[in-house]
C-alpha cells in the first residue's frame, strides 16, 4: 500500500486499514523504528484490558500477591517469545 508523505511530514491511515485495526479518531499508535523499517500499532486503553489476564487466575483458590504476579510474568514473558519466533518465522 503507498502512502503520501505530506509536507509538514503527516501520512493519512486508510480508513479500511483504521477499522480493520480499531483505530478512531482519538486512538494512539506506537511508531516503532526498526532497521530502517517503520511499524505502526494501535495501543489498547486500559478499560479494553479488563478480564485480559483472567485465563491465568486459578478459581476456588485464592494465592498470594507474589506467586500471581510470578505467574503473570512467565505467561507474559512466554507471549512476547512466541510473538517473537513468529514474526521471525512470519517474515514482517
Amino acid at each position: 500500500m503507498l502512502l503520501n508523505v505530506s509536507n509538514k511530514g503527516q501520512v493519512t491511515l486508510p480508513a479500511a486499514v483504521r477499522r480493520k485495526l480499531g483505530i478512531a479518531s482519538d486512538s494512539q499508535v506506537e511508531l516503532v523504528l526498526r532497521e530502517g523499517e517503520i511499524t505502526i500499532r494501535p495501543l489498547k486503553r486500559v478499560s479494553e484490558l479488563a478480564g485480559v489476564l483472567s485465563r491465568y487466575a486459578r478459581k476456588g483458590r485464592s494465592q498470594h500477591y507474589d506467586a500471581i504476579r510470578q505467574q503473570t510474568e512467565a505467561a507474559i514473558a512466554e507471549e512476547v517469545v512466541d510473538a517473537g519466533s513468529n514474526r521471525v518465522r512470519g517474515g514482517r
